[in-house]
């Protein structure tokens, strides 16, 4: 009887435990957002506590910051097109790489998710010599393009896309498409119409994390920025 109690509010307090850590670990997180939301109504035009007043003055004069719009627009459509690049590539890489038989699908992964384990200016300063040298060969214009920005972008969205759709393919049960193709679906019909909406989770998350690391990224963009001609 009293070990049952005991362990009735050990189970209480671990749960108890477990809530806190997870209220904490969310505070921390979102307290610094909130924080900058908060001083973004503030009249100040220099950080004050307390306020003078409170303002929507900063976010109507943001469109006629053309300099940050222009900016804000450019990383938007490069992140947008760099996440569409990588999962055109990364979804028939990560088929091969869980549904292929052949050697070297441990070197394939490796070789895709490699940018991982690279520091992303080491890979920008790396994709600016290498740009250059391919313009020296070919006369195609990379370096202050956008194009060549764009491809870098890619370079850095493949290792997500890959990591979490092998991760979703591999936990998908293969036998629900072997039934479809019983029932007359080709290979192709049957992993369009049923494999794909099966592991659709695993195909945003790898679209939103593609699309918020090439977003938020900085260090590739240094090395490859565009210009206006």
């Amino acid at each position: 009887m009293y070990s049952e109690r005991l362990d009735r509010f050990r189970n209480v307090g671990q749960s108890v435990a477990f809530a806190a850590m997870v209220v904490i670990g969310f505070g921390v997180i979102l307290l610094p957002l909130l924080l900058i939301i908060w001083l973004s109504f503030f009249q100040n035009a220099v950080l004050a506590l307390p306020p003078s007043a409170y303002t929507l003055s900063w976010y109507t004069q943001l469109a006629d910051q053309s300099v940050f719009v222009n900016g804000f627009v450019n990383s938007f459509v490069v992140a947008l097109l760099a996440t569409a690049i990588g999962l055109a590539v990364s979804i028939p890489a990560s088929f091969g790489i869980v549904r292929g038989n052949f050697p070297g699908r441990e070197l394939m992964m490796h070789f895709l998710t490699a940018p991982l384990t690279v520091p992303a200016i080491v890979i920008g300063a790396g994709l600016y010599v290498a740009f250059i040298f391919v313009e020296i060969a070919t006369d195609l214009p990379l370096v202050g393009n956008r194009s060549g920005l764009i491809a870098g972008h890619v370079l850095l969205t493949i290792p997500w896309c890959v990591r979490l759709i092998t991760a979703n393919l591999s936990g998908f049960d293969i036998t629900i498409e072997h039934a479809a193709q019983s029932l007359g679906a080709s290979s192709v019909k049957s992993v369009l119409l049923v494999t794909i909406p099966g592991i659709w989770p695993g195909l945003v998350a790898a679209a939103l994390f593609g699309f918020v690391v090439s977003f938020s990224n900085l260090e590739v963009s240094l090395f490859l920025p565009t210009f206006s001609k």
